[in-house]
């Protein structure tokens, strides 16, 4: 019986793509950075931090991981605040209502940072239907490591067998799967070149996941 469902952000919730991509293609400015196109979409699901590490190693560069991260996150928070668009994607509050109306616990596991996290979800009111949020930039290990869906499995109290994840990003289901858990993959176009061949159900509507039609057995 399905009594939790854990949530990714980027892609699943909101289409914030866009604003990510143009935080990093200015933090790259900065840097002189030459990121092909491959490179950055091997990147998608994963923390800042992981990202910064990798390419710090790969081009070599002086400067810290940590040094890109609060770049990268400076661009983000301005381009936010200057109101660039992004919007929840079409379906997935109507999801999460439901959900939240049906009695399912709702955790929040995302790879971007809580104050980003933060500024989301107080943007669009998500607080009152999740019962907490995890990010993955406050763990050890980022996606594709478990740790992020372990420790939201924990904090739904239910077992393995009544949860699943809803991820858009090829990251995600690996992490997801290594964890034990049922994966849903939304394949909304909005994360490119993902491989949802490992997870267990892939949708590109979310009325497919509402309960009625909805089976993890």
């Amino acid at each position: 019986m399905l009594k939790a469902v854990i949530f990714d952000m980027d892609g699943v919730i909101i289409n914030s793509e866009p604003l990510h991509k143009k935080a990093y293609e200015l933090m790259f400015d900065e840097f002189n950075l030459n990121v092909s196109d491959e490179l950055y979409a091997s990147f998608t699901g994963m923390s800042t931090i992981p990202i910064c590490k990798k390419l710090c190693s790969i081009f070599s560069l002086d400067q810290s991981p940590r040094t890109l991260v609060k770049t990268k996150r400076k661009h983000f928070k301005s381009l936010f605040q200057k109101g660039h668009e992004f919007q929840l994607i079409d379906g997935v509050l109507e999801l999460i209502k439901h959900y939240h109306k049906k009695g399912i616990t709702l955790i929040l596991a995302s790879s971007a940072s809580m104050p980003n996290i933060n500024m989301i979800f107080k943007k669009f009111g998500l607080d009152p239907y999740f019962k907490a949020k995890i990010s993955g930039a406050d763990l050890k290990a980022s996606k594709p490591h478990p740790e992020i869906f372990e420790k939201a499995t924990e904090l739904t109290g239910s077992s393995k067998n009544e949860c699943v994840v809803i991820e858009d990003a090829t990251n995600g289901i690996i992490a997801a799967k290594a964890a034990g858990l049922f994966c849903i993959a939304y394949n909304g176009g909005y994360s490119k070149n993902q491989d949802y061949s490992n997870a267990d159900m892939v949708i590109t509507n979310f009325e497919d996941i509402h309960l009625e039609r909805l089976s993890i057995n």
